[in-house]
């Protein structure tokens, strides 16, 4: 898929799809890049939970849930091609699945163009027992694998909030939030923290090198990573003994996991989960993250930059404050640009918002990509990268019926 043609379809897009076009927003650049342009979606109305992805095979993917009136669920994809977005395809379906705003299911595509994606199915009757349940499907097949869990403890605990990562060698790294040592105790009192743990599974659907990275961790944020070019990086929400809930990382440096560290201190002080976490990203050996805080009763979004694969983020610049939800996403364009999106708040509307950052610490003007709404139901914006375009995809219920738009913003690229 060029970029030419990326660029081309996306325009075209515009011009035969789109519902309405957002009113132009520059930042300090200026010029004609940064305009927000409404684009087609692959998704039906009634689809919510996209996610979006560029594989390392360079295509765009996106996946998204749908809820038949059967009850049953049904998560499926679509890819990005010269001609467009592709018919859609089923990956998977259940009528035992956990369905959560937060928690949405995800693909990773490595460089061959196989294939992993996620979803949460009931292990058992408590309305918080749930596991982890990945398919697999190689680039030579049609057909997605049967199911397989992502951990081995057999208890009807809460599993979620999943990382994938494809290793480009037929492998692909997890990580996911595990509620193992919260068995025997109830979801308002459990028996023990929330851990994040970490595996690799082949395409076989072989599970190896299953490990605790944290034993203990905040209960319900999302967790993020990425793969440097020294290796990969997992960053999570954690949680302290004095309910400090600030960010923390964890970087596997020849072949072992380090401790963990904080991105951060914060010193947010909170009883309950926020349900907000970091989002990641990296260009060769530079990761940025972004992350939600309200220590000392102020929202913001934070944003910070390592040069060095994670072994050191230098001191975090402020995206956004006090009227900020978070729910952030991180893209990166090149070694030293990244873009922020998150979800602005406001007493009449809310709106999904980007912004440029510079490794040099300069930040664009803040763009308004649309409105949308603060509900759980909006969900979490997501957005990707790929031919100078940054695509963003959400949940849109402003109409009481879900409904994935999508839209896209040109950007020069250094």
């Amino acid at each position: 898929m060029s970029i030419k043609n990326v660029t081309l379809f996306l325009s075209v897009s515009f011009i035969l799809f789109s519902c309405q076009k957002q009113k132009p927003v520059e930042d300090k650049e200026a010029s004609s890049a940064n305009v927000v342009n409404s684009v087609n979606s692959p998704t039906p109305e009634g689809s919510s939970l996209p996610y979006l992805v560029k594989g390392e095979d360079g295509y765009l993917y996106t996946s998204w849930v749908e809820t038949l009136d059967s009850g049953v669920t049904e998560l499926k994809y679509s890819k990005f091609t010269d001609e467009g977005w592709a018919d859609s395809k089923l990956i998977a379906s259940g009528n035992d699945w956990f369905v959560n705003w937060a928690d949405y299911p995800m693909i990773a595509i490595d460089n061959q163009g196989n294939m992993i994606a996620n979803f949460l199915a009931k292990s058992a009757s408590g309305t918080y027992s749930y596991d982890v349940n990945l398919v697999l499907k190689s680039a030579e097949s049609n057909e997605w694998s049967d199911p397989i869990l992502a951990h081995t403890d057999g208890t009807a605990t809460e599993h979620g909030f999943v990382t994938l990562m494809p290793q480009n060698d037929g492998t692909f790294l997890l990580g996911w939030l595990d509620g193992r040592n919260t068995a025997g105790g109830t979801h308002d009192n459990p028996a023990g923290p929330m851990t994040i743990r970490s595996a690799v599974i082949d395409m076989e659907g072989k599970l190896s090198e299953e490990v605790e990275l944290d034993n203990r961790t905040c209960d319900c944020c999302q967790t993020g990573g990425t793969i440097t070019a020294s290796g990969p990086i997992i960053a999570y929400r954690d949680r302290s003994e004095f309910e400090i809930r600030d960010m923390s990382f964890v970087r596997r440096v020849n072949g072992k996991w380090t401790s963990p560290s904080v991105i951060y201190s914060d010193n947010w002080e909170v009883p309950g989960c926020p349900v907000n976490g970091p989002r990641l990203a990296s260009s060769g050996n530079t990761v940025g993250i972004a992350w939600f805080t309200a220590a000392n009763g102020l929202p913001k979004v934070n944003f910070a930059f390592s040069d060095n694969a994670g072994e050191s983020f230098a001191s975090p610049l402020e995206i956004a404050s006090t009227n900020t939800a978070g729910r952030v996403d991180v893209i990166m364009t090149d070694e030293s640009t990244a873009y922020v999106s998150w979800l602005g708040t406001s007493d009449s509307t809310s709106t999904i918002m980007v912004r440029k950052v510079s490794l040099n610490g300069e930040l664009g003007d803040p763009l308004v990509i649309a409105e949308t709404s603060a509900s759980r139901a909006s969900g979490f914006p997501q957005m990707e990268y790929v031919g100078n375009e940054i695509i963003l995809g959400w949940t849109d219920v402003q109409d009481n019926s879900p409904q994935i738009k999508m839209a896209s913003i040109s950007v020069k690229p250094n």
